[in-house]
């Protein structure tokens, strides 16, 4: 087999004098980038740079103004502003309750407008109207609020599924979106889904790009779910809708398509309408397509239809309104391409071990984006669409990566027992040495439709498990994009099948490895992930060592009855009490198999994680405990289906590797 990279490459230091090592301090204090605002001739823009204090846990942010054609960037002061947005009348922000417009890129501001507490504000190309989203109580479902003589009282009336969802109960407040005349007072607002039980934005990730007006600003488009309740629960079925400001009429534009569309944005002409929009109802991973509308005439395209591939990632037009820029998952990795609007074909711009994710500017040579890699995070590329070539235009960490010694990863080809080759990431150790024996970590990805790629986490970090001395094998198993849609698919319906034989093929392979120390090789994951740790820990017949899950499904019954997004369920599991009952319960269901766990296992758990309820975590360490196995619960109350607070995010890491140490 052809490896990527020499053994005696991958036995050279990265970096020759390097002599400290990734630590998980030295990881949650690494410098953010986050573009903020691009100017209407894409030309200039600007990020900021957040590091958190991990005393305090807060975010101290500097801005940036930077000019994309000379890639020159100068602080800009803020103050206490969050921009909202950049065009031909201004650079826009807001400040408490006001809304400021400044004409000089932020030199000088003036007041635009008083507009209370609201969220998501998009201001219309005229500079005339606005829009903007704010919570709305539309159902009676808190006690205090049916009952108003029992103020203090804490009960939540349900009768209705989606009562919770991620990590939040439901408590009859949805985001409504609102339009009013910049002429006019806040009071006139109209709220464009009065009376619905509808969210827009779309929660709990929805923001401002639910949001776009039309290049006239006659119309607003929004986009939002038309269900509510079970309905809610068991659909995908996200619609973009237009509102036109004269007539008060509404009407939706996808509405003969069932899944999801969403993401919609105008070409510079306003000649054509771009969406992302997946076909089929209750999958909310299939594949993901390009279609565009002519604005004029109302025609509808699917330009990527033919692609055999996922827009999994961001999209943004070219200032020509022809071309169409577009992320997505390939390979292992995450990548740049362009599509044709006119043509609908598809050509890849950049390659390499590294992912490309955010799009920022199409600038008349280059285009801005965000890149990052295993032992990088995200940084401001600049990238000739001619021929790839990319060139870094920020370098927050720098002083940090100066003195801190990187490992290299390898992808290798790997076949599988039905003969399929499978791509599977090899992540070495810093100064790694081929001679040597290596403890080794099988990670398993969860999703379990997400991609694996080279990206940076503050949780699941290749570089800091490497770090530390592991070997980290990241199999891109059944069910992973970049690999065709077939492969992509392949996993619903057979989670513990043909996913979980990838990952053994895997194992196998990898203890075939000299540097691989086969008495010392670990399971770990994360969602998806810790099922297929679960699992993997009653069916691996010794492979492994010790085992870590984090919000792992355990018992797929109780979690069909406990979880929220139905939608996912039925699709990929099917229900408990459906004839003949599906493999995801028997078959494919942990917990059948825990008369076989034999090895140490830590499990990690979220209390507010309502797609993988607590009692999963806490079945499974119960089991393990009763059964007498070495075992730890890793308990966070304030955590959902992540780990997002500073603090946790350390004790996550030192846990992990705590266990590591002594089981493994």
């Amino acid at each position: 087999m052809k490896l990527k990279y020499s053994l005696l490459a991958l036995a050279a230091p990265f970096l020759m004098n390097a002599q400290q090592l990734m630590t998980p301090e030295i990881l949650w204090t690494l410098k953010k980038v986050g573009v903020q605002a691009v100017s209407p001739d894409q030309s200039s823009l600007i990020y900021k740079v957040g590091q958190v204090d991990l005393k305090t846990e807060k975010t101290n942010s500097e801005s940036y103004f930077l000019n994309a054609i000379n890639n020159q960037a100068s602080k800009i002061d803020l103050g206490k502003k969050s921009l909202i947005q950049w065009d031909k009348n201004g650079l826009y922000a807001q400040e408490g309750d006001v809304i400021y417009v400044s004409k000089d890129s932020g030199k000088t501001w003036t007041n635009f407008y008083a507009i209370g507490e609201v969220d998501n504000i998009v201001i219309s190309p005229d500079g005339k109207k606005i829009a903007f989203s704010k919570q709305v109580l539309v159902e009676k479902l808190m006690g205090k609020d049916k009952y108003a003589d029992t103020p203090k009282t804490t009960a939540q009336v349900y009768t209705d599924l989606n009562h919770r969802h991620w990590d939040y109960y439901n408590e009859g407040k949805y985001n409504h979106v609102f339009v009013l005349q910049v002429s006019d007072a806040i009071s006139s607002a109209k709220d464009l889904l009065d009376g619905k039980a509808w969210d827009s934005p779309q929660r709990p990730f929805g923001g401002a790009e639910d949001f776009v007006w039309s290049p006239d600003s006659t119309q607003l488009l929004y986009v939002t779910k038309p269900n509510s309740g079970k309905e809610y629960s068991t659909s995908t079925n996200t619609d973009i809708f237009a509102y036109d400001i004269a007539s008060g009429t509404t009407k939706n534009l996808t509405e003969a398509n069932k899944g999801y569309d969403n993401n919609p944005k105008f070409s510079a002409d306003g000649k054509s309408l771009l969406w992302q929009s997946m076909k089929r109802d209750g999958y909310e991973a299939d594949k993901n397509d390009i279609k565009i509308m002519d604005w004029k005439s109302g025609k509808i395209s699917n330009l990527t239809q033919s692609w055999d591939e996922s827009v999994t990632g961001d999209v943004l037009w070219a200032t020509d309104s022809k071309t169409i820029y577009f992320t997505a998952a390939y390979r292992g990795t995450k990548q740049l391409f362009s599509l044709d609007s006119k043509t609908s074909k598809v050509q890849q711009i950049t390659k390499g071990n590294f992912d490309v994710n955010e799009i920022f500017a199409d600038i008349k040579n280059s285009i801005l984006v965000s890149r990052t890699d295993i032992n990088h995070a995200a940084e401001i590329f600049s990238v000739t669409p001619k021929n790839g070539d990319m060139k870094q235009v920020t370098d927050v960490n720098k002083e940090a990566y100066t003195n801190l010694a990187q490992g290299k990863s390898e992808l290798k080809m790997i076949k599988t027992t039905d003969g399929k080759e499978m791509g599977v990431w090899f992540h070495y150790p810093p100064n790694f040495d081929p001679s040597k024996k290596y403890p080794t970590l099988v990670y398993c990805q969860g999703g379990p439709q997400s991609a694996l790629t080279q990206y940076f986490s503050t949780r699941w970090n290749f570089a800091l498990m490497a770090a530390n001395g592991y070997i980290v094998v990241a199999p891109n198993r059944r069910g992973m994009p970049g690999w065709g849609t077939e492969w992509n698919e392949a996993i619903s319906k057979d989670w513990g099948g043909q996913p979980i034989k990838d990952y053994l093929s895997a194992t196998d392979y990898a203890k075939t490895l000299p540097y691989v120390d086969a008495d010392r090789v670990g399971a770990v994951g994360a969602s998806y992930g810790g099922y297929s740790v679960f699992m993997l820990a009653g069916v691996h017949e010794n492979r492994f060592k010790t085992f870590i899950a984090h919000d792992g499904l355990f018992d797929m019954k109780s979690w069909y009855l406990t979880t929220e997004e139905l939608w996912f369920a039925n699709w990929d599991l099917g229900s408990p009490w459906e004839k003949p009952l599906p493999k995801a319960y028997t078959d494919f269901n942990p917990i059948n198999f825990v008369e076989k766990w034999n090895k140490p296992i830590m499990i990690v758990q979220g209390g507010i994680d309502f797609r993988v309820p607590y009692e999963q975590g806490q079945e499974a360490f119960q089991a393990a405990q009763l059964k007498g196995l070495k075992s730890k619960l890793v308990y966070f109350p304030n955590e959902n289906h992540w780990v997002l607070n500073p603090q946790n995010g350390l004790v996550w890491q030192r846990e992990f590797f705590e266990w590591l140490k002594e089981t493994l």
